[in-house]
């Protein structure tokens, strides 16, 4: 009996800590690769991301980043959108804050402006 306890024990911590694992995702155009994080599992309201830029390999350390993300209209519900411009962490790492009115599949595109070069934009999604 102390064994099917341990047993039960276990799987519950395991499907617990599984639930709160953080986000992460990769996301690439070209050239450009995106690396994006969350402390905590996406949810409906306010989500802070932080996103890691390389072009080719190397680190984008100035960018101007902006963040769009936009979930469709469909029938009975109109289309949804929040974007807001990123904050320079240093390091190529830069860091903002969406809200997502709604669980489900959003579409995020990321905007990254160098100082030298051309303007690149990656696509990904969010599906929560």
């Amino acid at each position: 009996m102390k064994t099917l306890t341990k047993i039960f024990l276990a799987m519950i911590l395991g499907v617990s800590l599984a639930h709160a694992a953080a986000y992460s995702k990769d996301a690439k155009f070209r050239t450009t690769q995106v690396h994006i994080t969350a402390d905590k599992p996406l949810t409906t309201g306010s989500n802070t991301f932080v996103i890691t830029i390389k072009k080719n390999g190397t680190v984008i350390h100035d960018a101007k980043v902006a963040l769009k993300a936009f979930m469709p209209a469909m029938p009975g519900m109109p289309a949804m959108s929040s974007k807001v411009n990123a904050t320079n962490l240093g390091n190529g790492t830069y860091k903002a804050t969406l809200n997502l009115a709604m669980s489900g599949t959003w579409q995020l595109h990321i905007f990254i402006t160098p100082t030298k070069g051309k303007r690149s934009r990656v696509k990904t999604t969010l599906n929560f």
